[in-house]
């Protein structure tokens, strides 16, 4: 029996880890029948045991051999799923979307990295500060704030000089993103064009509220290929991105592999896959208070937040 591993409110100060069966959330720690596995991040620390009996609990669950009792979904307060030790988000990794923001700027479509025999490229956001949840609101910070829907991978098993071939094994399961960006913050006033310093990151990626993280994280058994999953995303009624994760220029185990090379991967660890066509800087459009961003990605389910 398949589930969904989450966190969830139990009171306004405190939160439990759960797992989602058959649209019932249950308390994972009381399930699986480890006091520890009270939050995701410990659950995560001992994935290779845990990933088994929380299966093992669905299906007693499922067959009704469970007398544990458990909360409607539509009544429970959900959050993000983990609070990540770091967060890896890969630039530029579909071609679409590089060729489009290449355009936006009139500039020519950039070679294909690989062809230069070149590793995926990440940046990094600041977990505490920028992770929300399900229905959270975002502040606006910006005049520019826009959209990127990403697949996320979550690591479950410390990972480091990854093999391609073995890097999957590494990851726990995949959730949805929204990589937020400040465009408008990108670059530092005052400093020459041509400058290295030219380019703000923190001012761009990292802002209070900026990943929005959820709704939930599907286990990887139940996700055997994750470069061939359909993703969408509203800006109120307006679909603005359609697309899926076969157009990455780098898959999820090279990712994992190249990042695993320079920096050991450890559990609850989150990797931020890249966006496809369809981001507001592309059309030049930007998102405004009152605005409800939607996201889907299959296999995982929905993922939406309220701007402000």
């Amino acid at each position: 029996m398949s589930y969904k591993l989450l966190t969830y409110a139990v009171s306004k100060s405190e939160t439990r880890a759960g797992i989602e069966v058959g649209g019932v959330v249950y308390d994972a720690a009381k399930a699986a029948g480890v006091a520890a596995w009270s939050n995701v991040p410990a659950i995560l620390e001992n994935w290779k045991k845990a990933k088994k009996a929380l299966a093992d609990a669905a299906k007693r669950i499922e067959s009704g051999k469970s007398r544990i009792k458990g909360t409607p979904l539509a009544k429970a307060k959900l959050r993000a799923p983990v609070m990540p030790g770091a967060i890896f988000c890969a630039g530029a990794n579909y071609s679409d979307h590089v060729n489009a923001m290449a355009k936006a700027q009139g500039m020519p479509p950039p070679v294909n990295p690989k062809t230069l025999g070149l590793k995926s490229w990440h940046f990094q956001k600041a977990p505490r500060s920028s992770v929300v949840g399900p229905d959270a609101s975002v502040k606006i910070p910006s005049k520019m704030m826009d959209w990127e829907i990403e697949l996320a991978a979550v690591i479950g098993v410390k990972a480091k000089n990854v093999p391609v071939e073995k890097a999957l094994s590494y990851v726990a399961g995949y959730t949805i993103a929204n990589d937020l960006s400040a465009r408008d913050l990108s670059k530092r006033p005052h400093v020459p064009d041509a400058s290295p310093f030219k380019w703000d990151w923190v001012g761009q990626k990292n802002f209070d509220g900026c990943c929005p993280l959820g709704p939930w994280i599907t286990p990887a058994s139940d996700i055997r290929d994750p470069q061939n999953l359909g993703m969408k995303l509203w800006v109120g009624s307006e679909l603005m991105q359609d697309a899926n994760t076969s157009l990455m220029i780098y898959s999820i185990a090279e990712q994992i592999a190249d990042l695993s090379g320079r920096i050991t991967l450890n559990p609850g660890d989150v990797i931020l896959s890249g966006t496809p066509c369809g981001v507001g800087a592309e059309r030049g459009r930007f998102l405004q208070s009152g605005e409800v961003v939607k996201l889907w990605i299959e296999k995982i389910g929905e993922l939406s937040n309220r701007m402000v």
